[in-house]
């Protein structure tokens, strides 16, 4: 009977635990062991191993965080705990490693393949969607979704005080989260790394707006571009001068990575989590399922690395059209 391994590595998003979900009874369907592997990369090098069954994964579709527990772990980076880590795994004679992982996990996993001929097979989760070579990450939308029920409630409290209010979402160096939040909550103004907007012109918008009646503003700042709050510092000096309610400052923060999953990515998890075991049972190796055009399919590893997914300029020029 053949034996795979299953780990979530680096930040947590929802759906890891509707991937993990899929990719067990996919196996088991298909008469194949599973074992989890805890702590990420960590647990490889630690032989943190436990046996995973169709009923030890039930109940866990709608759970935030992962079951099997994420870890960052600078000793990967070193040869000889890579060694270690194949080692465990061929102790326990698994046959190949699923990792549920953005870019940095794949590369590192990628290695074990390179160096030691370990088969790796990919899952690209991270709430940034910035992983090149597919449409979508697991966490994206659950991410998106919840940032902007934030942005909903403290446009109620700036409506109320007529105030100017910047709100910081997550996204590391990429403008996803920020860009999809800004269109879905009607944000009047939207900041991206890969677009950037002049600060004068940004002033110039508010003012704008003020004066044609609309007595406060919702901007939504990626965190790739500034602080929430060294922008809200700026244009308090820049319109010091102009009768506005005042400037406030909010940070979501962690907020956008926990929770219970949406329909859309325990949907698109389950789907990832399947494709991965039949695409390993065809003999694909050091792929990572994907989606292109809507639809699942494979791509090499070695296609995330060193790569920059941008947002389309189309979605950008929607958020500032639609702006009033």
């Amino acid at each position: 009977m053949k034996r795979i391994a299953v780990l979530t590595s680096g930040g947590d998003a929802p759906g890891l635990n509707a991937a993990i979900r899929a990719v067990v009874r996919t196996a088991s369907y298909y008469n194949i062991e599973t074992i989890g592997v805890k702590r990420g990369f960590k647990g490889l090098i630690e032989k943190e191993f436990e046996p995973l069954t169709p009923r030890s994964v039930g109940g866990i579709l709608g759970r935030g965080g992962t079951i099997l527990l994420t870890a960052r772990e600078p000793r990967f980076k070193e040869k000889e705990f890579r060694q270690k880590a194949v080692e465990n795994l061929k102790s326990e004679n698994i046959d190949a490693l699923f990792v549920i992982g953005g870019n940095g996990s794949f590369q590192g996993a990628y290695l074990l393949s390179k160096e030691f001929d370990f088969p790796i097979i990919g899952i690209p989760k991270t709430i940034d969607n910035d992983t090149f070579g597919t449409e979508y990450t697991i966490g994206f939308d659950t991410a998106v979704n919840n940032a902007m029920e934030a942005v909903d409630k403290i446009r109620d409290t700036g409506m109320s005080h007529e105030r100017i209010f910047v709100v910081e979402v997550m996204g590391r160096k990429s403008g996803f989260i920020a860009l999809d939040v800004g269109i879905s909550s009607g944000a009047d103004i939207t900041l991206i790394p890969e677009y950037p907007f002049p600060l004068h012109v940004i002033v110039q918008k508010l003012k704008k707006s003020y004066e044609s009646g609309k007595k406060f503003s919702i901007i939504v700042v990626a965190e790739g571009v500034t602080s929430a709050k060294t922008l809200a510092e700026v244009l308090e000096h820049y319109l010091k001068d102009e009768d506005l309610g005042g400037i406030r400052y909010s940070v979501l923060g962690y907020i956008q990575r926990g929770g219970s999953p949406t329909a859309k990515d325990r949907i698109i998890a389950s789907r990832f989590g399947k494709k991965a075991v039949e695409y390993y049972l065809e003999g694909e190796r050091d792929i990572m399922v994907a989606m292109e055009n809507g639809k699942i399919t494979k791509k090499p590893l070695s296609i995330t690395f060193g790569k920059i997914k941008k947002p389309e300029l189309e979605d950008f020029e929607l958020v500032n059209i639609l702006t009033l």
